[in-house]
């Protein structure tokens, strides 16, 4: 509820209270760059590294991203759809929303919940951006978009804020963790990203949005809601992976779409309107599927 309930409530101040884009733009810069970075390093740097099922994880995270991008073009190869609806298609089927999973995960598991999501994010967010900076480069963009190149993709990667704050904190983690004091307050900050960003999240949605395509819109959703869990919950299991890494695992791959999936697609000119659609449809069936994966883990011990 305390999530759900944060979306409805940035999309009721979008429309009936902050209706200026420049104060929803600014929130979202100050979550990406400051807020959501702080979270990751103060979850990360504490962790005992070696007792960390890193391994498994990563093969269980990678290989699954991989086997749904697949799918993702084959879909979108299904429907059709042209190279600027087709990267859509994948970012709908491979991203995740990260803030909504640390307002889950931590409720759920607790702060070994939240450290073992701060983990599974650092795993997430590289494989994601080589393989969606990938599906850009294999076409051109429409409306005279601009292609990915290798030295761009690279690029994006070395100045991810998300990114950069994983490896500093695993390390921190490596070299004893923070220093007295810095936990605390990266701790206030990390905090005040999962209720801010769920906020511009709600606030990014549009429900008109979902009349879309509805077709490609329910296969992508399935891909992403259904098998990119399903694949990561066989593939943990077949790796032997404890209950809570392996809810983590599973809990963050169930996650909907990124809402900053559209400010990629209409940058490098992806299918916008689609994306858009993809991001609201995937949020709203995420209220009735994320809680049935975490029912589904909890039955499974």
């Amino acid at each position: 509820m305390p999530a759900f309930g944060l979306l409805a409530l940035g999309a009721a101040l979008r429309r009936l209270l902050l209706r200026d884009d420049a104060v929803w733009a600014g929130i979202e810069r100050l979550v990406f760059w400051v807020l959501m970075p702080s979270l990751l390093v103060s979850a990360i740097a504490p962790l005992d590294l070696a007792a960390l099922p890193l391994g498994s994880m990563a093969l269980s995270i990678w290989l699954a991203l991989l086997a749904g991008t697949a799918v993702s073009l084959g879909v979108a190869r299904g429907f059709g759809l042209g190279h600027p609806s087709m990267t859509s298609v994948v970012q709908g089927g491979i991203r995740f929303n990260n803030l909504m999973g640390f307002a889950i995960i931590g409720p759920v598991l607790g702060p070994a919940g939240t450290a073992l999501g701060a983990v599974a994010t650092g795993l997430i967010v590289p494989c994601v951006q080589v393989l969606t900076s990938l599906v850009f480069a294999i076409g051109p963009g429409a409306g005279g978009g601009a292609r990915v190149s290798p030295l761009r993709a690279l690029r994006q990667l070395a100045l991810n804020p998300l990114l950069l704050a994983c490896l500093l904190g695993f390390a921190l983690a490596a070299l004893g963790g923070l220093p007295p004091g810095v936990r605390p307050l990266l701790r206030a900050l990390g905090q005040a990203s999962i209720a801010l960003g769920l906020l511009c999240v709600g606030a990014a949605l549009s429900l008109g949005a979902l009349r879309s395509r509805p077709g490609v819109q329910a296969a992508t959703c399935l891909v992403k809601l259904g098998l990119m869990p399903l694949l990561t919950l066989a593939l943990a299991r077949s790796f032997g992976l404890e209950p809570v890494p392996l809810a983590a695992a599973v809990v963050f791959m169930a996650l909907p779409t990124a809402t900053t999936s559209y400010v990629m697609a209409r940058a490098m000119g992806g299918d916008a309107p689609l994306m858009a659609a993809l991001t609201t449809t995937e949020h709203v069936l995420a209220v009735l599927t994320l809680p049935l994966w975490i029912a589904l883990l909890g039955a499974g011990g």
